[in-house]
C-alpha cells in the first residue's frame, strides 16, 4: 500500500507503520516515535480542553469562531496576541499593528509602494493568513476573487487577511459579528 504525504500523517499513516516489515532496531525506534506522538497528542488535547475553558466565557471568542477559517484554536490565538481591543481605535489601527498594510514611501513627488509592512506581530499575522488559507467567508472570499484576478495570490491573501481581522475587531469589541448576522 503506498499512502501520499498527507495520508502519512492520519489513521491510515499509523496503521501503515504498524504493517510494514522493519529489522528489529527500526522497529523499535518507530514505536518509540509513535508513543512519543501519542504522548504530546494527549497533552495537546489536555491543553486545549483547559484553554477552550478559559475562554468560553469570552464573547469576543465565541463570536470571531462563526467566520469560516476560524476554529478555537486560531480564535485563542487571536484573544490571546491581540489582548485587549480597546486600544485599537479602528480595525485599520488592528491591521497596521500586525503588519498587513501596504509598505508606502514618499520624497518629494516619488511615491513608493510595495508589499506588506510585516511590522507587528507575526503570530497575529500567520493567524490570519492560515484562516483565510482554512475557509473563507463570502464577503471574504468575493474579495479575495477580485483581489487574485487583478494581482496575484499574495496580494489576495494580504487583502483578505486584512479583511478578516475587520471581523475579527468587531467580533472582539461587540461581541458579534453584524455582519454575518444579516447575510445567514
Amino acid at each position: 500500500m503506498i499512502l501520499n504525504r498527507n495520508q502519512l500523517w492520519g489513521p491510515k499513516g499509523r496503521d501503515h507503520l504498524d504493517e510494514l516489515a522493519l529489522g528489529k532496531s527500526f522497529r523499535t525506534r518507530v514505536d518509540s516515535l509513535c508513543r512519543l506522538i501519542d504522548a504530546y497528542s494527549d497533552e495537546i488535547k489536555n491543553l486545549s480542553a483547559e484553554i477552550e475553558g478559559w475562554l468560553a466565557d469570552d464573547l469576543g471568542y465565541v463570536a470571531i469562531q462563526s467566520i469560516k477559517g476560524v476554529g478555537p484554536i486560531l480564535a485563542a490565538v487571536f484573544i490571546a496576541e491581540i489582548g485587549n481591543i480597546d486600544r485599537f481605535s479602528s480595525p485599520d489601527k488592528l491591521c497596521s499593528w500586525a503588519g498587513l498594510i501596504p509598505r508606502h514611501r514618499e520624497s518629494d513627488t516619488k511615491v513608493y509602494r510595495s508589499g506588506i509592512t510585516k511590522q507587528g506581530s507575526r503570530l497575529v499575522r500567520w493567524a490570519a493568513i492560515e484562516a483565510i488559507s482554512r475557509g473563507r467567508d463570502t464577503a471574504v472570499a468575493e474579495l479575495y476573487a477580485r483581489v487574485q484576478e487583478r494581482r496575484g495570490t499574495n496580494v489576495a491573501r494580504a487583502a483578505a487577511a486584512r479583511k478578516l481581522l475587520h471581523l475579527v475587531y468587531y467580533g472582539m469589541r461587540d461581541g458579534e459579528i453584524r455582519c454575518l448576522a444579516q447575510a445567514g
